[in-house]
């Protein structure tokens, strides 16, 4: 065991257990993975993902490149990093060989989201941040502080003095103050991973991932904070840098931070046997922390001599401290053994069990990039740092390149900061790499990109460290190129033989770590995922055993199959039915639109193509909707309720589509007309009643209402009411048959549905779903738009010339009609297409040719023809028939063509697209 008495802020009262890799460990609550691992003696956690070499811990938070673990329980999640998953009772994890899997199993945890607005957020509750949020609330601001660790403080191990007292006091009083203020928010496990323009931040709260199986079910595991912030505070510390060796990849092998960081925090002591590697003073501390906890140091400073405040501390406690001296290789297999060591000339071998290196600071200047703050390489850190200031975003303490902590109390809390005793400090050495193998030597561990291969780039011609980074991967695993990116532009540099301000580093993006899909989504999984949305009679449906199919969000019948029945029989026997008597179908789904104002006719003269204006209350009129192009947008039909007032109906589909679109034109082109939109769709519920006995059904169940053709005439609606209650009936047809339409308030669907269906007992009256709707309109040649049209279809494609106002001075896409390619002959037209064999039925999406006498395709490229668009059974015609988009269709009537179906050539005859009554008698019964 390597815990150490007296160290870390754990609970050590209690005892968890935990299986990595099948093996049974214990730990204590306030352990992360790692931590608990390193307790254990246990190094090697993987294996890379290319050469297979065995990964250790490398770091103690999220700029680990090496400890990647999945979880298997108590939530199935891979790749999370074993230095930021807190340990829980029954954790189960195993290493990874440099990629997970996905869960094969349901997460059931829930996840959600919360919109937070504040004048001043902090990200970043080390001693710059609480500070910064301290002064904050006091000047009585609305405050939101977030960190990601589990609790406040950053950096500080608690041996510093702040104000006199140890750094663990004076953070508990500013939290405590902060927790007492009642405009302040303060959210640890908080990680803010992104930052957008005007003060927009995202963060991810991990509410329960440290309680495992113990977490209360009624709360999210997750959540996603949408902060908008009038000014943001960057106070996110620094990533340590390592410096570049051969074998610098082997387990046993951390940032010194790192190993100082499991000491304090965890009570661990990685190693007994040390050797520490830096470049500049900040690793002297772990190496005095490590050596007062029981380990036997040697410090290797690169630098030609030692600073003598710290070479003085480290005499003191029999401290080797070499100075001029670099580390050059490593020995070992599963766990570092050794180093090999140049000082001055000469070459060394020590023995050691734990290597620790620094090679300087970077900040983490992530959150201001991505807001396109600009950073300049600074010379003397070694490391880029926030140049030109944002508006609304500061950026203070280490993350600013302040690495001292009298420094960072004074950028948080200005003239109030605290006291603290003053830190010498000598100048740090930039070194990204020592002498060696470069395809030993892995500049980024977790993708096992080495300095070859950034030699291979620069070889290769590369000189952009962007081009670089994507050809060789460096700084695209999970950390992001947290430890990676900056040596990479260095050695880049190098190579280059320019300066590192020159080279540049590459772009610092959202998410600054991993965040799961799941967190994302929130409640949008699922069901949720895309809303559902049902009808009023959505449980009859689903009692009368419909099946159902989505059509935009909402879910429709699309047939009712009898017992032992396949969809194409059941569609097969809705089409009889209603052809032959009567059928009834759920149209709650359309889109409808309540148009009103004085300038209501004007606004839809103006979008639709056939004029709305001259259309009389009382009457409904088919219109086409296209957009700037000429193309069809959508199609629909229009009653008029009033001179001041028009109700569009639009496609299920397109309902929210042609809404934008209406107020778009409205709001931004065209303010000056009195109109106002509002969607009705849910507020009305319509139940089309058709077939040749349609008429006697609406009679028997409206015995107050002339259904006769001179009362009730096509293209017309009356309103009428049962038992008080309002109701609007329109004769519209979309099959071509004598139909009503029913509309009525969706608070009384379900009761006007069983209404209708008891009137129509006496004639069998049958429900039919979308299928056989389907069938019906495309029987008669009526188009679907997004279906039988794809963008690229004009009305006169669709045979709706007719539907074009030659009338009107203009509407929105006339002028496009004129285009010469709108005007092309050739250009694809809607076309009916009758198999020769009267038995296939062609696929719909299948292409056409031309007919082939050899029955043999050309060989590729085969030209097409155009596609088939739509393609049915037909109980009417006793055969399949389809529809299609076809060169030059309409002056191809009568042609035969081919259409590809399972390697085989199919003939298929082109005909007109009205395959049912052409002459249109049963419209009117």
């Amino acid at each position: 065991m390597s815990r150490i008495k007296g160290y870390g802020r754990i609970d050590r009262t209690r005892t968890v257990g935990f299986t990595f890799d099948g093996v049974a460990y214990t730990g204590h609550p306030g352990d992360t993975l790692a931590s608990a691992l390193l307790a254990q003696g246990v190094h090697a956690v993987g294996t890379s993902v290319k050469f297979g070499r065995p990964r250790g811990i490398g770091a103690a938070w999220v700029e680990d490149p090496t400890g990647l673990v999945q979880i298997e329980e108590p939530f199935p999640e891979p790749m999370l990093l074993a230095a930021t998953v807190e340990l829980t009772d029954g954790l189960v994890a195993r290493g990874l060989a440099g990629q997970g899997r996905l869960a094969e199993v349901a997460d059931t945890a829930r996840y959600d989201r919360k919109h937070t607005h504040c004048d001043t957020l902090v990200v970043g509750a080390g001693p710059a941040g609480l500070l910064a949020a301290r002064s904050a609330a006091r000047r009585g601001e609305r405050v939101v502080l977030v960190d990601d660790r589990a609790d406040a403080g950053g950096s500080l191990t608690g041996t510093e003095v702040i104000d006199g007292r140890p750094s663990r006091e004076f953070v508990a009083e500013v939290v405590a103050e902060l927790a007492a203020a009642p405009e302040v928010l303060h959210l640890q496990r908080t990680t803010a991973f992104g930052q957008y323009d005007d003060g927009f931040v995202l963060a991810l709260e991990r509410r329960t991932d440290h309680l495992g199986t113990a977490a209360p079910r009624n709360l999210s595991r997750q959540r996603v904070h949408r902060i908008r912030a009038r000014h943001v505070v960057v106070a996110t510390g620094a990533h340590e840098r390592p410096v570049v060796f051969a074998d610098n990849d082997r387990p046993g092998i951390m940032l010194a931070s790192a190993a100082r960081d499991y000491l304090h925090r965890y009570g661990v002591l990685a190693g007994r046997e040390v050797v520490v590697f830096t470049t500049n003073d900040s690793a002297y501390a772990a190496a005095l922390d490590l050596e007062h906890a029981g380990a036997r140091v040697t410090v290797l400073d690169a630098r030609p001599s030692a600073p003598e405040h710290w070479a003085a501390l480290c005499r003191e406690r029999s401290i080797a401290v070499r100075p001029g001296s670099a580390v050059v290789g490593t020995t070992g297999e599963v766990r570092i053994t050794g180093v090999d060591t140049v000082t001055a000339g000469k070459a060394e071998s020590l023995p050691c069990d734990l290597l620790l290196t620094s090679g300087g600071w970077n900040p983490a200047a992530h959150l201001f990039s991505h807001v396109r703050g600009a950073l300049r390489y600074d010379p003397a850190l070694g490391a880029f740092r926030p140049a030109e200031p944002v508006p609304g975003v500061s950026v203070i303490g280490a993350a600013n390149g302040t690495f001292d902590l009298a420094g960072c109390l004074r950028d948080g809390a200005g003239d109030d900061a605290p006291a603290t005793p003053a830190e010498p400090e000598t100048a740090p050495l930039v070194l990204w790499r020592t002498e060696g193998d470069p395809a030993r030597q892995f500049v980024d561990i977790q993708r096992d990109a080495t300095v070859a291969d950034i030699e291979r780039a620069v070889g290769a011609g590369l000189r952009s460290v962007e081009h670089i980074k994507r050809y060789t991967t460096i700084g695209t695993a999970h950390d992001q190129g947290k430890t990676s990116g900056v040596i990479a532009s260095g050695i880049v540099a190098e190579l280059l033989g320019k300066p590192v301000e020159d080279t540049g580093t590459t772009t610092f993006r959202p998410p600054y770590t991993p965040v799961a899909f799941a967190a994302l989504a929130g409640r949008e999984r699922g069901k949720l995922f895309d809303p559902e949305r049902i009808t009023s009679l959505h449980s009859w449906h689903v009692a009368a055993g419909a099946v159902f199919e989505d059509v935009g969000q909402w879910k429709r019948a699309r047939f009712y199959p009898a017992p032992h029945e396949n969809m194409d029989a059941a569609v097969l026997r809705e089409c009889a039915a209603v052809r032959g008597g009567v059928g009834i179908l759920d149209g709650s789904t359309l889109g409808k639109i309540d148009v009103q104002g004085p300038d209501a006719a004007e606004l839809l003269d103006r979008l639709y193509t056939n004029m709305m204006s001259t259309l009389k209350v009382g009457r409904v009129r088919y219109g086409v909707m296209c957009g700037n192009d000429g193309m069809v947008f959508d199609d629909g039909t229009v009653l008029r309720l009033a001179e001041d007032r028009f109700l569009v109906v639009t496609t299920t589909g397109g309902a929210a589509r042609v809404l934008d679109w209406m107020e778009e034109w409205l709001q931004t082109e065209w303010p000056d007309l009195r109109v106002h939109l509002t969607s009705v769709t849910e507020q009305w519920s319509v139940f089309p009643v058709v077939g040749p006995r349609s008429r006697d059904v609406i009679a028997a169940a409206f015995p107050h209402l002339d259904v006769s053709n001179e009362a009730f005439p096509f293209m017309s609606w009356q309103d009428t009411e049962v038992d008080d209650v309002p109701v609007r009936i329109a004769r519209i047809s979309f099959s071509g048959e004598l139909a009503f339409e029913v509309n009525v308030n969706s608070w009384y669907a379900r009761a006007m549905w069983l209404r209708l269906l008891s009137a129509g007992a006496r004639w069998n009256i049958t429900p039919y779903g979308t299928e056989t709707m389907h069938v019906l309109r495309a029987e008669k040649g009526y188009p679907i738009v997004g279906q039988d049209t794809d963008g690229t279809v004009s009305p006169h494609d669709l045979g709706l010339g007719w539907a074009v106002s030659k009338k009107k001075r203009d509407f929105v896409g006339k002028r496009s009609f004129t285009r010469p390619e709108n005007t092309n002959p050739e250009r694809k037209q809607l076309v009916s297409l009758l198999p020769a064999d009267a038995r296939t039925k062609l696929p719909e999406g299948s292409q056409v040719v031309e007919f082939r006498p050899d029955g043999a395709l050309p060989p590729p490229p085969v030209p097409m023809l155009g596609h088939v668009t739509s393609s049915y059974h037909s109980a009417e015609l006793g055969r399949p028939f389809a529809l299609a988009l076809v060169k030059g269709g309409q002056s191809r009537i009568g042609d035969t063509v081919h259409v590809p179906v399972d390697g085989a050539l199919v003939p298929a005859e082109i005909g007109g697209i009205v395959l049912v009554d052409p002459e249109g008698a049963r419209r009117d019964g």
